[in-house]
């Protein structure tokens, strides 16, 4: 089996898909489904179930929806996850995120990945008062 899937789009979801799709659409107020959810589609309940959540973890609760997704994108930058920082990206431009804190932001990410790479490299035992 190949590992790339065709998108699912609406008109040929199952009843099943199209439900989690309406959801995605009501909850983020428009009137599309990003390619993420139409190949997850393939296996409605990996679709449902990741849906699920993402309302969960990315909705409403102590952290600021635009620190949030500026997190999503410094790992997804981590990860190499060209998709995720495409999404991610625009959906903290849609918060207010600007230029220079996505500046700011990818500087953090290549710091701290050059820092843990050397304290990992070099075995550096953690402080006594940092525990």
């Amino acid at each position: 089996m190949s590992a790339i899937r065709t998108p699912i789009e609406y008109n040929d979801a199952s009843p099943e898909v199209r439900a989690v799709y309406d959801d995605i659409m009501a909850t983020r107020k428009t009137d599309w489904v990003n390619n993420f959810w139409k190949v997850l589609a393939h296996d409605p309940a990996s679709l449902r179930r990741i849906w699920t959540n993402i309302k969960e973890v990315m909705g409403p609760g102590t952290i600021d929806p635009l620190v949030k997704e500026m997190l999503y994108i410094a790992i997804s930058a981590s990860n190499g996850c060209r998709y995720c920082i495409a999404s991610h990206s625009a959906a903290a431009r849609a918060k207010g995120m600007t230029e220079a804190q996505y500046s700011e932001l990818l500087a953090i990410v290549g710091l701290a990945n050059e820092t843990n790479r050397l304290v990992t490299a070099l075995d550096v035992p953690v402080d006594e008062r940092f525990l």
